[in-house]
């Protein structure tokens, strides 16, 4: 551990602590949003003080930022842990999204250019080879990219700005979601669906294609918590597997 903490010094000998300690923010967000932090894995302390070189006093102050936004909870005299994925703050992120995305949606079947179209089909393409290199980041990061996309063309780009800022939640189960190679290959053919629907002028029916892929992370919330019920939290119950 000391090692490493040496490793981290030297890649970054200028840092102050306020620096190191925004870069530990940003990594344990990003971290616990991507799921290499699951639900429910305990996080020290001191061994992070140790890995980026620091006192306690900052890892304690990105802790208590965690905790406060939801990612980290503190048991008294046991821990800090990642928090669980809190379902209801993931249907509050997926009704702005809808109300958002699914009106842009219409404006955007409405006034999408040519240009529009051939960059929306260059992101599609990016995630078909994301898919056959594994690259589930690659697909991610393309996937937000598109949609942010949809929303220019729409002649509303700041806000996904909005959007952004309220679907931390949401994330957590997209990403889990891509782990299942099934379910990236849905996700992608839904894409193809929604630029086709746009790049015929077809406004409801980019709507309506639109409203379901949004409510796919239902799905995915639902079928991981038929391995991971303690994944989610929820103060409704949590989602039952759906029968055929």
């Amino acid at each position: 551990m000391a090692r490493q903490a040496s490793v981290v010094r030297d890649a970054f000998p200028a840092e102050t602590a306020r620096a190191i300690g925004a870069r530990l923010y940003q990594d344990l967000h990003g971290d616990i949003i991507t799921g290499k932090r699951r639900p429910g894995e305990n996080l020290s302390e001191t061994r992070i003080a140790e890995q980026y070189g620091v006192s306690r006093t900052p890892v304690r102050e990105v802790f208590h930022r965690l905790v406060e936004e939801g990612f980290l909870r503190v048991v008294p005299q046991v821990g800090t842990f990642v928090a669980p994925i809190n379902l209801a703050a993931v249907a509050d992120s997926q009704f702005v999204r809808e109300a958002l995305e699914c009106r842009a949606i219409r404006l955007t079947a409405a006034k999408a250019t040519a240009s529009d179209i051939r960059g929306l089909r260059r992101e599609l393409k990016t995630q078909e080879r994301a898919v056959a290199a594994g690259d589930r980041a690659r697909f991610f990061a393309s996937d937000e990219k598109m949609h942010q996309k949809l929303l220019a063309a729409s002649g509303h780009p700041h806000v996904w700005d909005t959007i952004a800022a309220a679907k931390a939640q949401l994330d957590r189960v997209r990403y889990l979601s891509l782990e299942q190679g099934d379910w990236i290959a849905m996700i992608l053919e839904q894409h193809s669906t929604l630029i086709e629907r746009i790049a015929d002028g077809d406004a409801a029916g980019a709507e309506r294609a639109m409203q379901a892929h949004l409510h796919t992370v239902f799905a995915a919330a639902d079928r991981i918590s038929t391995e991971h019920a303690d994944f989610f939290e929820s103060p409704r119950a949590k989602p039952q597997r759906r029968r055929p």
